[in-house]
């Protein structure tokens, strides 16, 4: 795997917004889903714990339950992606908040395995109402997700944090996120996504409002979409033409689930249907 510097890809990343080229990022939940991206040119790769879910036929909610130790997941997840992707920037999924991990040590360690940077998953942006009080009030918080960030920022780590707020995108830029991912919720579409989501107008406008915000602190941070009504690549085409801050769009399921479930059920249709 090719080693990446934060510098060269920033570079690079900023190249494509100037040029009005979209920058597509991915996650990966399998082997052959990082091979395939890479094959497809994506521009990054992300795995975490989530990707295990999906790909085993369960929701991708289900990276936020204790199914599972997040970071641990995503350390060994790594030992499937990493040596397959031959000249793509992986990214990992840190569980911020997690209490039992030491930070610096645990980033240190993904950046030695090959991870050109890090995102914010699992994450308790997610979570609303009475439990996300809860929460923060306990000191499982957004805020431990933010120090992650700067964190890896300070290791020279590409960070590609989710935010669910414009106060959240301006926490994320000014601990030194390079791209800030408006998170519009869990995708929607095929066996396993949401039912329910914002329209893809509403995601616009969120996108850019956010957007606005972070950029009010630093103007050269990039902006891509994630999630919710944005699931195909004609909705991600919607939203970037539509769009006055948007620079791409990240997709997880969107990559890898529901490519899946159409062509498997496709191919065995073909196969039911020999004469």
């Amino acid at each position: 795997m090719t080693h990446f510097d934060r510098a060269g890809l920033m570079a690079k990343f900023q190249d494509m917004a100037r040029r009005g080229q979209p920058i597509i990022g991915g996650g990966a939940g399998t082997g052959i889903s990082a091979k395939c991206e890479e094959a497809g040119e994506i521009d990054l790769i992300v795995i975490y714990n989530s990707g295990r879910y999906r790909m085993a036929g369960r929701a991708s909610s289900a990276g936020l339950l204790a199914y599972g130790n997040a970071n641990q997941i995503v350390q060994e997840m790594a030992l499937e992606v990493l040596p397959v992707v031959k000249h793509t920037p992986v990214l990992a999924g840190v569980n911020g908040t997690d209490p039992f991990v030491i930070m610096p040590k645990l980033l240190r360690e993904l950046k030695d395995l090959g991870f050109a940077g890090v995102q914010n998953f699992p994450t308790v942006g997610l979570i609303d109402g009475t439990f996300r009080i809860s929460l923060e009030e306990t000191g499982i918080c957004y805020a431990s997700e933010v120090d992650m960030i700067g964190q890896a920022h300070a290791l020279d780590m590409l960070t590609t944090p989710y935010v669910f707020s414009a106060d959240e995108a301006v926490a994320m830029t000014e601990a030194g996120a390079d791209i800030i991912v408006p998170h519009m919720g869990v995708t929607v579409g095929g066996t396993i996504g949401a039912e329910s989501a914002k329209s893809l107008d509403e995601s616009v406008r969120l996108i850019d409002e956010w957007a606005e915000a972070a950029r009010r602190v630093r103007k050269d941070v990039l902006v891509i979409c994630h999630g919710g009504p944005i699931a195909t690549p004609e909705d991600a085409a919607y939203v970037v033409r539509n769009s006055e801050h948007c620079n791409g769009f990240y997709g997880a399921s969107s990559m890898e689930r529901l490519p899946t479930e159409l062509a498997l059920t496709h191919q065995i249709r073909q196969f039911k249907a020999i004469q």
